[in-house]
C-alpha cells in the first residue's frame, strides 16, 4: 500500500468515503482532501501556516477498518495520512458536528453581510453554506467589542471574529510582528493592540486576506467600495520595487479600486507587502495625465481639441525635421516601452534613464547574475536557504518580500530536527514547541540597523566602504585566492573567519545584497562569497536587488548615461522621455542644463511631475492597470502584466505612444511591429539574452473554445447601469487587440492557463481561499501552469574557471587627517517614502516619515546635538536645515539620509560628509 516515487516523497493509497486513492505520504488529510477536490470546511488552517486545530470545523469521521461502522469524529487538519486509513467526508455524523461548529462560531457574528466590506466573497459565508447552517436560534444579547483604529490601511470590526487564530499566526508567527496580540480568555477574545494605532508590521495588509470573515478589511477600499462581483481584474505584476510580486488588480467605473495577491509559487505565493498591496492609489491621483498637454510659458494647455490624430500629425511633424532625436528610457516603464524607444531613435541616441551611479551599479549587477556559478534565488528558494548572509541591503525597506522570506529560512535548519521527532511540519504549534527560540543562521551585514536583526547570528553595522572590505575578507577566508584586505583589524578578520565557516558549513546558503548601498565593492564582496561557496559544489543561491521594478531589464537592453548627453553637442532638435522624472537621477542643476540642451521635449509619462513641467510637450501614458507589456525582476523572470481596463481618456501604454509617434515617419523602424506578441519576438531577435520570450507570450489568436477569457466574473452587473448617466443603450465592451482576454463578463471562465486566471473563483468558493481550486496540489502550482522565462536562471558553463573581482579603492585605514573629520553618509531607505508612486496619494502617502537626519545618540552628544537641531551641509543656502533623528542602529561617527523622499528626491551623499547647524 506504499510505493516510492521519483523525489522522495512515498505514495499510499487511502480511502475517502469508500473510494481508494493515491496520496502524498506526509500531508494532512485536509490538505490531502483539499487536493483531491472536495469540499470541506476549514477556519483555522491556511497552506502557509499549517494546521493548529483550533476552529474544529473541518471534523471527518475517521474508522479503524472496513468493519468498523461506528468510528470517531476526528480534526483533519491535524490527522496524519497513514497508509490504508479509511475517512468519511459525508458521513452522517461528521456533517451535523460540522453544522454545530458552524453554528456555535456564528453565535456572536452580527450577520452584516449586506453593509460588511467582506460580503461576497467571505469565506465564513461560503463555509457557512458549505456545512448546511441557515437559520439562527441564539436569541441572546451578542458579545461586542469596541474596534480599534490601526492606521490608514487596514480597518477593523472585531465583532466579526468567530476566533481562529489566522491573524496573530501569520502576523507574528509568520512576519514577525510584535503590536498585534490576542487577549481576553473564554469567550471574549481580542485580536488587536493595546490601544490604537497603525500596525507596525510592512505586511499588516495580509490580514485583509488571511482573515476568513470581516475583521480585518481594507480601509483604502472603503474610500471607493464596490461589489466584489462587479470588478474587471486581470493578471499583473507589481512594479513597485524590482521582486516583480503577481497581484491581481480590481477596477470598476474606471478607477483602480484594490489590489490582492496574485498565487506564484515561486515569487510572492500567498502574500504581498503593504507597498505592493496598497501604492496603487497613485493611478486615481489629481496628478494623473489623462490628455496630451502643451506646456508654453508655464501655461498647461489641452493639445487643441485633443484628438489623437492631431497629436500624431503634429508631433510627427516636429520629429521628421530633427535631426537628432533623444531617448530616454526608465527602469519603471516596460521592457516593450524602452524596445521601442531604443529602436525609434537608434542604439546611439538612446540613454538609460537612471543616475550615474546606478548606471554603474546595475551593469556590474547583472554582469554578477550572468557570469555567477551561484543559482539565481527566487522568493521561494530564500525560504528555503538554511543560512542566509545579507551584505549591504535593509531588505525590509527596499525588497520586503525578501525579508518575509528570510523570515521563513531560519527556521529550516532547526526544522530538520522534526523528522527526527517525528513530528509532521505541517503541525504548526507542535513545531514551534519543539524549536522555541532555535534558528538557523542568519548573518546581517548592513549600514544601520534593520527588523531582521532581532533573528541574527552575526548583527554588524558600518559604512558602506567597510561593508565591501569586510565581504572581501569573508571570501578570503572562504577561497585564499581572494585576497585579504590589507588594513582590516584583528577583531573584523576573526569575525570574517567564523562567519566564513558558518557559511561553508551549510547545506543550503543564500547571499543576498543589491544596489541600495550605492557601492560596488559590496556587489563584487557578494560574487566573491557565492562564487568561493559554489566552487566546492555546495549548494548556493544568490540574490541582488535593485531600485525599480524594470531596472534589470532596462539595463541588459544597453543604452548610455543621462550624463553623457550633453558631453558631445550642446544643442539638439528633439527629447522623448518615457515614464522617468530625471530629477531623481541627478542634481536639479545638471538635469535643467540638459533639458535646456533640447528645442523640443515630449515627455510620455501617466503623473505630472518635475519633469514633465520643463517638457514642451506630455502625452498621457497609462499605469500598468492600463497598459500591457514586461517586467524583468531581480532574478532575470521576465513577467507578463495585462491591461486591467481600457482607459477612456487618450491613455495609451508608452510603447503604443512611440508607435503612434513613428508611424509616418520614412524609415521607420517599428513598422512591422503591431502587437505585444510582435514585440516579443522582435527583442528576441535582437537580443540573445532573451532567447524565448516569444513562445512565453500567448498568442493573440489563443481561445478557450470560441471564447477569449472574461476579466469579469459572470456574476457582474450589467453594464447598463454603469452608464445610466451617460445613455441607457447598453455600449460595447472595448476590444483587447494585446491579448486573449475579453473586456466582459462574456467569455470563458473556466479554468484557463495560468498566467491568464484574472481572478479565483469556484462554485461554493467565493473567497480567496478558491485558490484552492486551482491548484494542482495545495501550495503547489497552477494548473495548466506556464513556466515563466527566467532569463538568468542558468549558472555559467562549468569549463569556465571562476574569476574574483578585486576591491576597487584605496583601504578604508588610510585616511588622512581631513577626511577622518568628515561624517560617515549612510543611505537610508523606508518601504513608505523610498518610492516615487506609492507615495503620491493615498493611505501610503500618510506613514511618510518627515524628513529628517539620523544619527546615533552618542555621535549627537559628542557634538553637543539633540533632536531639536537642524543640521544642513556647509555651504548649502537654505534657510533651514533638516532635523536630526536618534537612531540607535547607525554607528558612531556617520549619519544615515533618507533616499527617494519627495522633499528630497535625489541626494548627493558626498555633500552631506561636513555640516553645520
Amino acid at each position: 500500500m506504499k510505493k516510492d516515487v521519483p523525489g522522495g516523497t512515498a505514495m499510499i493509497k487511502i480511502n475517502i468515503d469508500n473510494k481508494e486513492y493515491e496520496v502524498k505520504e506526509g500531508k494532512s488529510l485536509l490538505e490531502t482532501s483539499l487536493t483531491l477536490g472536495f469540499n470541506l470546511p476549514y477556519f483555522c488552517w491556511h497552506p502557509k501556516l499549517g494546521s493548529v486545530g483550533a476552529c474544529r470545523q473541518c471534523a471527518v469521521k475517521s474508522f479503524k477498518d472496513a468493519d468498523d461502522k461506528k468510528g470517531k469524529i476526528v480534526m483533519s487538519c491535524m490527522e496524519p495520512l497513514k497508509a490504508g486509513m479509511r475517512v468519511s467526508i459525508d458521513d452522517p455524523e461528521a456533517r451535523k458536528f460540522r453544522a454545530h461548529v458552524s453554528e456555535s462560531l456564528m453565535t456572536n457574528h452580527p450577520h452584516d453581510c449586506p453593509t460588511c466590506d467582506e460580503g461576497g466573497e467571505c469565506h465564513l459565508q461560503d463555509m457557512t453554506i458549505m456545512t448546511g447552517h441557515t437559520y439562527r436560534r441564539f436569541e441572546f444579547n451578542k458579545r461586542t467589542f469596541e474596534n480599534q483604529n490601526l492606521g490608514p490601511l487596514v480597518n477593523h470590526e472585531m465583532n466579526r471574529c468567530i476566533a481562529c487564530y489566522r491573524c496573530i499566526r501569520f502576523y507574528k508567527d509568520y512576519a514577525g510582528g510584535k503590536d498585534l496580540e490576542v487577549l481576553g480568555s473564554h469567550n471574549k477574545i481580542y485580536f488587536g493592540r493595546h490601544e490604537d494605532g497603525v500596525l507596525e508590521s510592512e505586511f499588516s495588509g495580509n490580514l485583509v486576506e488571511v482573515c476568513p470573515t470581516g475583521v480585518f478589511t481594507d480601509k483604502t477600499l472603503k474610500k471607493h467600495f464596490t461589489r466584489k462581483w462587479d470588478y474587471t481584474t486581470a493578471p499583473s505584476v507589481c512594479n513597485l520595487c524590482s521582486l516583480g510580486c503577481n497581484t491581481i488588480p480590481a477596477e470598476r467605473y474606471g478607477m483602480i479600486r484594490r489590489v490582492r495577491t496574485r498565487y506564484n509559487k515561486q515569487v510572492n505565493g500567498y502574500f504581498l507587502c503593504d507597498r505592493g498591496r496598497y501604492g496603487y492609489e497613485y493611478t486615481n491621483s489629481s496628478k494623473r495625465i489623462l490628455t496630451p498637454l502643451i506646456i508654453d510659458d508655464k501655461l498647461v494647455t489641452g493639445f487643441k481639441k485633443s484628438k489623437i490624430k492631431e497629436v500624431q500629425s503634429e508631433l510627427e511633424n516636429i520629429l521628421r525635421r530633427s535631426k537628432d532625436i533623444i531617448g530616454i528610457g526608465s527602469g519603471r516603464a516596460s521592457l516593450e516601452s524602452n524596445y521601442a524607444l531604443k529602436t525609434f531613435v537608434g542604439a546611439d541616441n538612446y540613454y538609460l534613464g537612471m543616475s550615474d551611479i546606478d548606471y554603474e551599479l546595475n551593469h556590474l549587477a547583472a554582469d554578477i547574475l550572468k557570469n555567477s556559478s551561484a543559482e539565481k534565488y527566487s522568493l521561494k528558494d530564500i525560504e528555503n536557504a538554511e543560512c542566509v548572509l545579507i551584505l549591504g541591503e535593509d531588505v525590509t525597506n527596499t525588497a520586503p518580500m525578501i525579508a518575509l522570506a528570510v523570515r521563513q529560512s531560519v527556521r529550516q535548519k532547526p526544522m530538520h530536527r522534526m523528522d527526527d521527532l517525528k513530528i509532521n511540519r505541517w503541525d504548526d504549534k507542535t513545531v514551534r514547541d519543539a524549536i522555541q527560540q532555535e534558528k538557523g543562521p542568519l548573518i546581517n551585514i548592513t549600514p544601520a540597523g534593520t527588523k531582521l536583526d532581532e533573528l541574527g547570528l552575526i548583527n554588524l553595522h558600518s559604512d558602506p566602504e567597510d561593508i565591501g572590505e569586510f565581504g572581501f575578507a569573508i571570501a578570503h577566508f572562504m577561497d585564499n585566492a581572494n585576497s585579504l584586505p590589507k588594513n582590516i583589524s584583528t577583531e573584523h578578520s576573526q569575525m570574517a573567519k567564523s562567519i566564513a565557516e558558518t557559511l561553508m558549513e551549510a547545506e543550503n546558503t543564500v547571499i543576498i545584497s543589491g544596489t541600495s548601498s550605492l557601492n560596488e565593492n559590496i556587489l563584487k564582496a557578494a560574487f566573491n562569497i557565492s562564487e568561493a561557496r559554489a566552487k566546492q559544489d555546495k549548494k548556493t543561491g544568490l540574490c541582488l536587488t535593485f531600485h525599480e521594478a524594470n531596472s534589470l531589464g532596462l539595463t541588459l537592453l544597453g543604452g548610455k548615461k543621462i550624463s553623457d548627453i550633453t558631453n558631445g553637442k550642446l544643442h539638439y532638435d528633439s527629447l522623448i522621455i518615457i515614464e522617468n522624472d530625471l530629477f531623481r537621477k541627478a542634481s536639479a542643476q545638471d538635469i535643467d542644463q540638459i533639458l535646456k540642451s533640447f528645442k523640443n521635449i515630449i515627455a510620455i509619462d501617466s503623473l505630472m511631475n518635475s519633469t514633465t513641467s520643463k517638457a514642451n510637450y506630455i502625452l498621457p501614458a497609462g499605469t500598468i492597470y492600463e497598459s500591457d507589456g514586461h517586467l524583468v525582476n531581480n532574478e532575470g523572470r521576465v513577467q507578463r502584466f495585462y491591461k486591467v481596463f481600457v482607459k477612456e481618456d487618450e491613455v495609451h501604454s508608452g510603447w503604443e505612444w512611440i508607435q503612434m509617434l513613428s508611424e509616418n515617419i520614412s524609415s521607420n523602424p517599428l513598422s512591422a511591429l503591431k502587437n505585444i506578441f510582435d514585440y516579443g519576438e522582435a527583442i528576441e531577435k535582437d537580443y540573445d539574452i532573451f532567447k524565448g520570450l516569444a513562445d512565453n507570450i500567448t498568442p493573440m489568436s489563443f481561445r478557450e473554445g470560441a471564447q477569449k477569457v472574461a476579466r469579469q466574473p459572470h456574476r457582474y452587473s450589467g453594464r447598463t447601469s454603469m452608464h445610466s448617466n451617460k445613455n441607457i443603450d447598453e455600449p460595447t465592451p472595448p476590444l483587447d487587440k494585446q491579448s486573449p482576454m475579453s473586456f466582459s463578463m462574456e467569455g470563458f471562465h473556466g479554468t484557463p492557463p495560468a498566467p491568464l486566471t484574472p481572478f479565483f473563483w469556484s462554485p461554493g468558493w467565493n473567497s480567496i481561499q478558491a485558490i484552492n481550486k486551482f491548484q494542482i496540489e495545495i501550495g503547489g502550482e497552477l494548473r495548466r501552469e506556464i513556466p515563466q522565462i527566467c532569463i538568468l536562471r542558468k549558472s555559467k558553463p562549468e569549463d569556465l574557471s571562476v574569476e574574483y573581482y578585486k576591491m576597487d579603492g584605496s583601504d578604508s585605514a588610510h585616511q588622512d587627517d581631513e577626511q577622518k573629520k568628515k561624517w560617515k553618509v549612510l543611505p537610508l531607505y523606508h518601504i513608505f517614502g523610498s518610492d516615487e508612486l506609492s507615495v503620491v496619494e493615498g493611505g501610503i502617502k500618510e506613514l511618510v516619515p518627515h524628513p529628517y537626519i539620523g544619527i546615533n545618540p552618542e555621535s549627537a552628544k559628542m557634538m553637543g546635538w539633540d533632536e531639536s537641531t537642524f543640521v544642513r551641509p556647509v555651504g548649502d543656502k537654505a534657510d533651514k536645515g533638516i532635523q536630526l533623528r536618534f537612531i540607535d542602529g547607525i554607528p558612531v561617527g556617520c549619519i544615515g539620509i533618507p533616499m527617494g523622499m519627495e522633499q528630497k528626491p535625489f541626494i548627493e551623499l558626498e555633500s552631506w560628509q561636513n555640516l553645520r547647524i
